[in-house]
């Protein structure tokens, strides 16, 4: 369950300290302004026996039920028990009744007639209260609803209060996410390595050098323009995938076994952008090893409400010493932010094989 902000611990604190000494400050103040009425405890401890079963219900409800609705929308199980503890409060209101009966007056009792009874109709059809709900019943029902409301809406601010706090720090976070994936995300070493091997196709493969130069451009349009949105679409990021892939493929040799395995047909949704290229640049610059085979396997699943993203690769006896690429701890913080750790990443880092699978909703 989400912690409760210490603001509104603080609202709850306040209000239901007010209501407490409500009792002690309205019977001091009548017994200082009528002499005939006496400062009795025992009226202030009826009234605070009635408040505590008040607040044990919101206690209830703050703690235990107003979660589901509001963190967890979970709404069919909040209004099924809602209905539940309102009924149990009401049988208990109803059957609790102080049933306190008039003492008689025994003068009038003699000296009165009795009346006659009145016929069977009136009996029926009187003004007669209800015999299950009383007026103070149904009162003490709305006060119990009004005050799970009140709790229901002030749980609503503080919850969108903080949406937009994570918000604004969302896009804070996205303009330097702009300037470091400028400066590390694709790095130096990976434009020099590119450079060089379409230099050396230029004279080997004249065609396949234009085709790789003009891939390279969109890559960089792509890092440069779409970077520091919050969503870009499912087949956008993938063909920045492919290419970096592509691209990456021209550095190795046939040692390296490099495979993509993506949906041929995606759905129309969208995704952070160069989020799953971290795991993917990582695994180049830690899975490569010129003494002996090395693979890197990407796999990206498009599910109906998520995306399935999993990346293996072999650890080379001596990791590359390029610089760059995100860290692992601010892709966690971005994801942090974008989710509110409504995803999953699971990380196994084994003696010869590293794997990463990272499960996110669609924004």
């Amino acid at each position: 369950m989400k912690r409760l902000s210490r603001q509104e611990n603080l609202i709850y604190l306040i209000a239901w300290g007010v209501l407490f000494a409500s009792p002690l400050l309205s019977l001091y103040v009548r017994s200082v302004h009528d002499y005939g009425v006496v400062f009795d405890w025992a009226e202030v401890f009826v009234m605070w026996r009635k408040f505590t079963l008040y607040l044990l219900l919101f206690l209830i409800h703050n703690f235990l039920l107003a979660p589901l609705f509001v963190h967890k929308q979970r709404r069919m199980a909040y209004y099924s028990i809602m209905v539940v503890l309102v009924g149990l409060f009401s049988v208990y209101q109803c059957n609790s009744r102080p049933d306190i009966p008039e003492e008689p007056d025994i003068r009038e009792f003699h000296e009165r007639p009795e009346p006659p009874r009145p016929p069977k109709e009136e009996l029926r059809g009187g003004h007669r209260p209800p015999p299950i709900v009383g007026e103070h019943d149904i009162m003490a029902i709305v006060v119990f609803i009004l005050m799970l409301g009140v709790n229901l809406g002030t749980k609503f601010y503080f919850r969108s209060r903080d949406d937009r706090k994570r918000m604004a720090e969302l896009e804070r976070q996205n303009l330097e996410q702009q300037l470091e994936y400028l400066r590390y995300q694709i790095n130096p070493h990976f434009f020099m390595n590119t450079l060089n091997n379409i230099h050396a196709l230029v004279e080997i493969d004249p065609a396949k050098a234009q085709e790789t130069i003009v891939e390279l451009s969109r890559m960089m349009r792509y890092v440069l323009y779409e970077g520091d949105k919050r969503g870009v679409t499912l087949s956008r990021e993938m063909e920045f995938i492919r290419t970096y892939i592509k691209l990456m493929k021209l550095r190795y040799t046939d040692k390296v076994r490099i495979t993509l395995d993506r949906p041929t047909e995606l759905p129309d949704r969208t995704i952070p952008p160069l989020v799953l290229i971290s795991f993917v640049e990582n695994a180049f610059k830690h899975g490569i090893s010129y003494r002996h085979d090395s693979f890197i396997e990407v796999r990206i699943e498009a599910l109906d409400e998520k995306l399935c993203f999993a990346c293996r690769n072999s650890k080379a006896d001596t990791p590359n010493a390029e610089k760059g690429g995100v860290g692992l701890a601010n892709v966690r913080r971005r994801l942090d932010l974008l989710y509110d750790h409504d995803y999953t990443l699971h990380i196994q880092d084994a003696e010869d094989v590293y794997t990463v699978e990272l499960n996110i909703p669609y924004l």
